[in-house]
Formats: structure tokens, C-alpha cells, sequence
């Protein structure tokens, strides 16, 4: 079975951002941390709002909905505040030379 394959340039994703990927069917939220790339649903689980313009916060390796403020975990996809309670998918992230390659 094939997963479909979301890439990006690396030097397209600053560190302590989000950049929304998506190829029609999978939607995601790729956040940038120093050296390291997450990536989970970019949809908040609570009100189907992007979580990619939301604001991120490398510390924590979480990334906040901008609209109801629930954050969600960049390891696990867990809601880490309410109102959310239920969890977002997690992806895999691999960099391959200059690109990063999310797996779906």
C-alpha cells in the first residue's frame, strides 16, 4: 500500500512556524523547530479551523488553534488545552536532502 507524499522545500519552513501542506485529500500542519520538522492534521479537532495559522510555540512543541485557543501536541497530536478533547493525526516527517517529505 502507497501513502501519499507531501514534500516541501526545507528552507521554505523558518524555524518556529507552520506551513499548511496538502495534496487534495490530506490536509497538514507542518511546524519547523530548529532542526526539527512535525507534522499532524491541520485540522483543530474542536472547530475544523487551520491549525498551520496558528501560533506555534517551540518550547512547548505544541501549536496553538488561533481561533478557540485549544493547543495541540507536535509528538502525539494530543490537545494539550480545552476546548479540544480529541486528538489530531500525527505524520511521518523525513528530510531528504533539501526537501522534508511528510508520509501520510
Amino acid at each position: 500500500m502507497t501513502h501519499p507524499v507531501l514534500r516541501v522545500p526545507r528552507d521554505e519552513v523558518l524555524s518556529g512556524t507552520a506551513v499548511r501542506l496538502t495534496d487534495g485529500a490530506v490536509t497538514v500542519c507542518l511546524v519547523r523547530v530548529g532542526d526539527d520538522f512535525y507534522a499532524i492534521g491541520d485540522s483543530c479537532s474542536h472547530g475544523a479551523v487551520s491549525l498551520s495559522e496558528g501560533e506555534v510555540d517551540a518550547e512547548g512543541l505544541v501549536v496553538e488553534c488561533w481561533m478557540h485557543g485549544s493547543s495541540f501536541s507536535l509528538l502525539d497530536g494530543r490537545p494539550q488545552s480545552l476546548p479540544a478533547i480529541k486528538p489530531v493525526p500525527v505524520y511521518e516527517v523525513t528530510v531528504e536532502g533539501d526537501e522534508v517529505v511528510v508520509r501520510s
